[in-house]
């Protein structure tokens, strides 16, 4: 009998935990049960992903790093990395700024929804963790940014997935020297990177043993705790749209691949499949990095020099599908609570603003929210709306964030097969 393919296995714990949830949501002690003895079970895989995320970055990193011949080809890659995921994210404001203007869910939402959701989320304590956490970054500095990447401190610096920017920085410092040096001295250190990128290898290998049974927990977990349906019904409307823009983004993916590459999109999907899962489950383009990188490395052909570096920075810098929902969320709000926002220098302020928020975004779940405040603000919303603006798609938003994620991690697949090809040219 053929052995079942990871990413059908991972379907079908995708499935049974949907239909579990659902089960335990209409039984006493359904949710309790699944909160206190399912969902351990997720959040321990999801911590194993982060657990080896920094020692990949650092293992593949170098070692692409110290195998290049010539380091010119290395600033070449890394130019093309930046431009084309700026591209691809502006693609993806563009695509949500039409569909949203286009389709117009805001004015599906009549008064009395807009105040029970008020009632329900305006007071809500993560919204309002997320409002402070958009006040933080937006009184720092225009070259805040260039200095958080800096680390004073690498050992800090790899205590924390959010400083993954640091860590590329100082690995990157680090393998240049490596090329510097006296091939004799730097061989101890290289042939200690090789074997810690070999050990985190298989590591990932006997972890997605275990994705399944994962998916399926996280998946009942999220079931068990969404919100309240007719609530989730009325954000119907806006909530497709933001779906049908993602879905979109995965065509103009796989145009990418059908026309730079001349590779069919079914078997750049087929191979990429189990890193998509694990994004939609785990709504974290950091926890999903490993992953990734096994997936494009070893199933798409990519070489560990480009996939070390491009995926670990596109996880950072590369959030088309959360950039795609900023527009749609913020033009959405603009037309139920401030219409006369709507205007073209203002869309305009929208395509520049959540492109740079999405640079140095945190890649981990919420991080969108944070990021529509900054975009909200620039345009200069009513700042007394803000907090309704934000219940207005709170209720919504963890599903849509497990949506945006996996575009996130299909955006840079592609791209790291756009930069792959054009190295082998060179």
């Amino acid at each position: 009998m053929k052995k079942l393919a990871l990413h059908w296995k991972i379907i079908i714990g995708l499935i049974l935990g949907i239909i579990f949830g659902l089960i335990c949501s209409g039984i006493p002690g359904g949710k309790e049960f699944t909160i206190h003895w399912i969902k351990p079970f997720g959040t321990i895989f999801v911590n194993l992903l982060k657990l080896i995320a920094m020692p990949l970055i650092m293992g593949s990193l170098i070692k692409g790093v110290a195998d290049l011949k010539d380091i010119s080809k290395f600033k070449s890659m890394g130019i093309r990395t930046v431009v084309t995921y700026i591209f691809t994210t502006i693609v993806a404001i563009v695509i949500g700024l039409t569909i949203v203007n286009v389709i117009k869910p805001g004015e599906g939402i009549s008064s009395e929804t807009v105040q029970v959701l008020k009632d329900t989320y305006a007071a809500d304590a993560s919204l309002q963790d997320k409002l402070n956490t958009a006040a933080a970054q937006k009184s720092n500095g225009p070259l805040q940014f260039v200095e958080d990447i800096v680390p004073s401190n690498i050992i800090h610096a790899m205590s924390n997935n959010k400083n993954m920017l640091q860590v590329i920085v100082f690995t990157l410092f680090l393998g240049f020297c490596l090329l510097l040096i006296d091939k004799k001295k730097a061989k101890p250190l290289r042939k200690f990177f090789d074997s810690l990128n070999e050990v985190v290898l298989k590591m990932i290998d006997i972890i997605m043993l275990f994705a399944p049974y994962a998916v399926f927990a996280l998946l009942a977990s999220v079931i068990v705790t969404s919100n309240d349906t007719s609530v989730l019904m009325a954000l119907l409307k806006y909530a497709l749209v933001v779906i049908g823009g993602l879905a979109l983004m995965i065509v103009f993916y796989s145009l990418c691949i059908a026309i730079f590459l001349k590779k069919s999109p079914l078997w750049f999907l087929k191979n990429i499949a189990p890193a998509q899962l694990l994004a939609f489950s785990t709504s974290s383009s950091a926890a999903t990095l490993p992953i990734t990188m096994e997936r494009v490395e070893e199933h798409l052909g990519v070489k560990n020099e480009v996939a070390s570096f491009v995926l670990p920075v596109g996880a950072t810098i590369n959030m088309d599908g959360t950039s795609l929902y900023q527009a749609v969320a913020a033009v959405f709000i603009m037309q139920v609570l401030w219409p006369e926002g709507l205007i073209f220098e203002n869309q305009i302020t929208i395509i520049i603003t959540a492109l740079l928020a999405s640079i140095g975004s945190a890649a981990v779940p919420g991080a969108g929210m944070v990021m529509l405040i900054i975009v909200l603000d620039s345009i200069g919303f009513p700042k007394d709306l803000l907090s309704i603006g934000l219940a207005l798609i709170f209720a919504v938003d963890r599903p849509l964030d497990m949506l945006r994620t996996t575009v996130n991690v299909t955006g840079d697949a592609t791209v790291a097969l756009l930069v792959n090809k054009h190295q082998k040219k060179s």
